[in-house]
């Protein structure tokens, strides 16, 4: 750096003289040639060649742990097609957070986006319920209620329940057959073929203690959980799920605890005004 001094002899820097970028500022510029492959490497930082491995090693690195959660997906369009879109990806949505557990929840809505996968309309649905695996595997963990703890409550206040769901708890539906298509991509050796005459499903994804379960739920079922899992009470939650035919509480609620699906719940006073009130 040139100094030129004043009459006094203290010195003062060159009109010349380019401001130094900040800390930050060399840090979003590393960070945006780290993900935007077309810039080149920063000047000054590092050599080019030094990070144009360190590059591609931070794309392999986050390609894996896309596949890590998403193997049904890598299977359903192959290898070449998995890691093309990954890249797409994780150019476009680089991680915000150091912890890379929580990396990738974009992803499904990325794929349904996705000019290449648009003959493949399930795809973003499967990914979706890939996802939520993921999340339960990595959920909190807390103890289930028990039916015989349910059955405490006076019958009087068994419709004003609600519920808090389990920490792992979530729940996906989509028109295609998601559940059947991510069982085959998943366990089978050879994929079965699933035909698009078959329904679309939906699931509670769930992990009450140490394996991860994936529930099949019909239309009804599906808006009983979801309704409970928006705060419903149990009869408000009923009659949501009655809407769509063939719905049965008790069976679907047993079904519900004996997967776990609950760690809480309340019961609510009968309000004034309820013929019930006393």
């Amino acid at each position: 750096m040139r100094w030129r001094w004043r009459k006094k002899g203290w010195p003062m820097r060159s009109s010349t003289d380019a401001p130094r970028a900040s800390l930050a500022e060399l840090q979003a510029q590393f960070s945006r040639a780290a993900f935007e492959t077309r810039l080149p490497a920063p000047p000054g930082l590092v050599p080019a060649r030094r990070f144009s491995v360190y590059r591609n090693n931070l794309y392999a690195s986050l390609i894996d742990a896309l596949h890590a959660r998403y193997p049904a997906i890598e299977r359903l369009v192959g290898e070449g097609f998995f890691k093309a879109a990954a890249s797409l990806f994780i150019a476009a949505h680089p991680p915000k957070s150091p912890v890379l557990i929580e990396y990738g929840e974009a992803f499904p809505a990325f794929l349904e986006s996705f000019e290449p996968a648009r003959g493949l309309p399930y795809l973003a649905d499967v990914a979706r319920l890939e996802w939520l695996r993921h999340a339960a595997y990595h959920a909190a963990d807390r103890a289930p209620i028990t039916a015989a703890k349910l059955a405490a409550v006076p019958s009087e206040q068994a419709d004003r329940l609600t519920f808090a769901f389990h920490p792992s708890a979530g729940l996906v539906a989509s028109p295609y057959p998601i559940v059947s298509i991510w069982e085959t991509n998943a366990y089978d050796e050879e994929v079965r073929s699933i035909g698009p005459e078959l329904p679309g499903e939906a699931a509670l994804v769930i992990r009450p203690e140490l394996e991860v379960n994936v529930l099949r739920l019909d239309a009804a079922g599906y808006a009983f959980a979801a309704a409970l899992a928006a705060g419903e009470t149990l009869a408000g939650a009923a009659v949501k799920a009655t809407a769509h035919g063939g719905f049965d509480l008790g069976p679907a609620l047993a079904k519900l605890i004996a997967a776990g699906a609950f760690c809480g719940f309340a019961a609510h006073p009968i309000p004034i005004g309820d013929p019930r009130h006393v």
